[in-house]
């Protein structure tokens, strides 16, 4: 018998370290990136319906509505920010019910995975698709309706954290209002009008200081409002302002909102996230 094995004899192999929530969710991002581009209803949903609005407005409207701005630029920049609610607000509200329902959650909740890596997981599976949605619509704005891109590294910076406090904002409150849809068959009725509503109000489809005094007011309590602005002032030039409620971009309460509505929708999801659907 060597030395060697004399001396390692009787010594035991070093205790396996548990896998952490943020490892453990990283590999359920994995599984939901799967199933997510398995389904094609869904992939249409957030990569194909934002596109053909883009295209159809885009077409329609082609005038403009200030000195260097075409409603095609407006358009697109207020899609872009619309898409976030996509990715996040709608996504969430309407796959989470689908999950309780079909005893997925009640699945997970059964196995040693923290029930954060669930949560983890999502939250991956949100930024990849947003990414890759904002790509096609930054691209194909660019390309197609003469969007400007960003001119300076400022630009970018606002655009880099609207999207992260924005991605926030509306992932916390989609797992939030999921708990509010009684079922999954229910919840795509229940979620898309609030969205609909939403963009029509918030400057997406329309100017948003044509719209009536009242519906601006309205507009300002959520999000979206804030998010579009936010993505005029990352593409449209600064000569624009002028036509902001308070003829500046507001970067400063921009975040501030953004970051607000994220907080509310992560306290409302902590209280009321249900694994199992209701008893009837």
């Amino acid at each position: 018998m060597s030395a060697s094995s004399i001396a390692t004899e009787g010594v035991a192999a070093p205790p396996r370290r548990s896998p952490t929530a943020l490892s453990v969710g990283l590999a359920r991002a994995e599984v939901e990136t799967k199933q997510f581009f398995r389904d094609r209803e869904a992939v249409v949903f957030i990569f194909t319906f934002p596109l053909i609005l883009m295209f159809i407005f885009g077409s329609v409207f082609s005038g403009a509505i200030a000195p260097g701005v075409s409603f095609r630029q407006y358009f697109v920049a207020g899609m872009i920010a619309s898409g976030l609610m996509t990715s996040g607000f709608q996504n969430l509200a309407i796959s989470v019910p689908v999950e309780r329902d079909n005893g997925t959650l009640k699945r997970l909740v059964g196995t040693p995975m923290p029930r954060s890596s669930y949560f983890i997981g999502k939250i991956a599976l949100i930024l990849a698709t947003t990414v890759g949605q904002l790509t096609l619509l930054i691209v194909l704005g660019h390309l197609l309706f003469g969007l400007d891109l960003p001119s300076d590294g400022g630009r970018w910076v606002t655009f880099v954290w609207l999207v992260l406090l924005g991605s926030a904002a509306m992932t916390m409150l989609g797992i939030a209002f999921s708990s509010i849809v009684r079922n999954g068959k229910s919840a795509p009725a229940v979620v898309s009008p609030v969205a609909i509503v939403l963009q029509f109000i918030s400057g997406v489809f329309f100017q948003y200081d044509q719209l009536p005094s009242w519906m601006q007011h309205v507009a300002a309590l959520f999000p979206l409002k804030w998010l579009t602005q936010g993505m005029r002032s990352v593409f449209l030039p600064d000569s624009f302002q002028g036509k902001e409620p308070a003829h500046s971009w507001e970067h400063g309460r921009i975040a501030l909102v953004l970051a607000a509505w994220a907080l509310a929708g992560l306290l409302v999801a902590v209280r009321t996230f249900r694994w199992q659907r209701e008893a009837r």
